[in-house]
């Protein structure tokens, strides 16, 4: 095929308004006859239409656009108790498009996606508006931590040990983190660092209700540190269940260690999404009538496509509450091609909790169909 036809046949998919096709139609003949080589480069830079970061009160109208009224849950999540979730990276990586836009539920294994897929825009969709606390509470903690120990300090109000480096594995910083005890000064330091950071810096307009859950979740992870676990505080989930350092030491298949606090690089990901404004968090019903139609339309707009969407094991919910016709007739409404790629968490029927869910991948695709 010729470059000429490439670029036609790219022009026609691109999910842009009428007229905007027809401008940029007549800019591509400009181009073409300029040279066909610099068509492709061309069209590439037209369907770059994420912006490259969100002003604070951008990204706050969005967060409040895209909203749905908060919802509950039988426990707070505010961790993950996937163990398995890595297993699927090497797989999803050679699938899922980087550079696109990542959608998720839940609390901190959606970070790990994100550090191994590199999108350019990151919604992170949850029925509990305590979810966008916590959130915005991880938001704070990447901004003001320059590091990955700094930022594990931050996050259990543990003072600093030496001897942690830029090379130290995931394993290294939760072990020396282990024999420190949190510090109520610490804690007071940092819960006003967060404060300051959200309400004062970034101007969010903050309910007393939201600085009352950011607080709570602050609180939980001073009062558990790297012991803490799924539903610690006895809302439902047991207590045989891995805890956030376990977590953090997971790896893939082959051994190796995935995660958002593995590496220097994996970390900067993360920093540099928050950073931008770029993570938002939304509070949105799988089922709802708008959470997720709101986050497609704004995606469709700006010709941008879903790389994937990570569920956890929220569908199982869905078809036991018969709403799961709703749910695909809203994620029939997210731009997605062949290579869009559904992470999901099904029952492995383990009686061991920490492998009672895994991970697999699917494509988006069939969601049409309902299947």
């Amino acid at each position: 095929m010729s470059r000429v036809a490439e670029c036609v046949i790219r022009l026609r998919s691109l999910r842009m308004p009428t007229r905007r096709r027809w401008f940029v139609a007549a800019l591509l003949a400009v181009t073409l006859l300029a040279g066909a080589r610099s068509a492709t480069v061309f069209l590439d830079a037209v369907a770059e239409t994420l912006p490259d970061r969100l002003g604070d009160r951008e990204f706050w109208k969005l967060v409040e656009d895209l909203s749905e009224p908060n919802g509950s849950f039988r426990s707070d999540n505010l961790l993950s108790n996937e163990l398995q979730f890595q297993h699927v990276i090497p797989e999803l990586t050679r699938i899922a498009q980087p550079g696109r836009v990542y959608l998720g539920v839940g609390p901190e294994q959606n970070f790990t996606y994100i550090a191994a897929l590199k999108p350019a825009m990151v919604f992170i969709i949850d029925i509990r508006r305590g979810n966008l606390d916590l959130q915005l509470l991880y938001k704070a903690l990447f901004e003001l931590s320059a590091d990955r120990a700094e930022f594990v300090s931050r996050l259990f109000s543990k003072p600093r040990p030496p001897g942690l480096t830029a090379k130290s594995s995931a394993v290294d910083i939760f072990g020396a983190y282990s024999t420190v005890d949190s510090s109520e000064r610490l804690y007071g330091e940092n819960m006003s660092s967060v404060r300051n950071q959200l309400f004062t810096k970034h101007g969010f307009d903050l309910s007393e209700e939201d600085l009352r859950g950011i607080e709570y979740v602050y609180h939980a992870f001073a009062m558990f540190g790297p012991d803490i676990k799924y539903s610690p505080v006895g809302l439902g989930g047991g207590t045989i269940q891995p805890t956030y350092a376990a977590l953090m030491a997971a790896t893939d298949l082959t051994g190796e260690a995935r995660g958002f606090l593995s590496s220097e690089d994996a970390f900067a990901v993360l920093k540099t999404l928050q950073s931008r404004n770029l993570i938002v968090p939304v509070v949105g019903d799988f089922a709802g009538a708008k959470a997720i139609r709101a986050v497609g339309g704004y995606l469709k707009q700006r010709g941008a496509l879903v790389s994937a969407f990570y569920l956890s094991n929220v569908e199982e919910y869905l078809r036991q509450n018969g709403v799961w016709l709703d749910f695909c007739a809203n994620v029939s409404e997210l731009p997605r091609d062949g290579t869009s790629t559904f992470i999901r968490s099904t029952r492995s029927g383990s009686s061991d909790p920490s492998e009672a869910l895994r991970s697999e991948i699917g494509g988006m695709a069939a969601i049409s169909n309902c299947r």
